[in-house]
């Protein structure tokens, strides 16, 4: 049974540009590289061949991955959705922490497009699981390492 991932537009559109990358520039670098290497002679003692190979076999795992991870993507545009003030996948939430009243706005995204220092959070997070299905001016209570910290919803976007 195939299991969909969800992705946003501009997950999938990462990883694509990532892919053409890898396919059109990285790969025909490697294969260069190798194709100089060899041109030195013995290939049991040429680091710069075992290197371009072993880099080689790195980006070919990379693009077998993101190929698989295209193929079974859930693509999910919530700009498409119209907003109910609940928070979904691909939603951006503003939340406040109740004890120490910070405030933060973060989008839930795929696992591969997660970058909290761009605040964007995975789905499978723990502040993203307490979030989903949850609405606008709701309390939830996240687990933390630091215990239970309690935030209100401000805001849900669909952008």
């Amino acid at each position: 049974m195939i299991t969909h991932v969800p992705m946003t537009v501009k997950g999938v559109k990462k990883l694509k540009k990532e892919l053409e990358k890898l396919k059109k520039i990285k790969r025909p670098q490697i294969i260069a590289s190798i194709a100089n290497a060899r041109e030195h002679g013995d290939l049991k003692e040429n680091a710069e061949y075992h290197a371009a190979r072993e880099e080689q076999g790195f980006c070919e795992g990379r693009i077998q991955d993101i190929e698989n991870k295209l193929s079974i993507a859930q693509i999910i545009d919530v700009t498409k959705i119209k907003n109910t003030g609940r928070v979904i996948f691909g939603s951006t939430v503003t939340i406040r922490n109740i004890k120490k009243s910070e405030t933060f706005t973060y989008r839930i995204v795929g696992d591969d497009e997660a970058d909290f220092k761009k605040n964007l959070i995975s789905i499978n997070s723990p502040v993203a699981r307490s979030l989903i299905g949850k609405y606008n001016n709701n309390i939830v209570e996240v687990t933390t390492p630091l215990g239970i910290v309690s935030y209100k919803i401000l805001k849900v976007e669909y952008i």
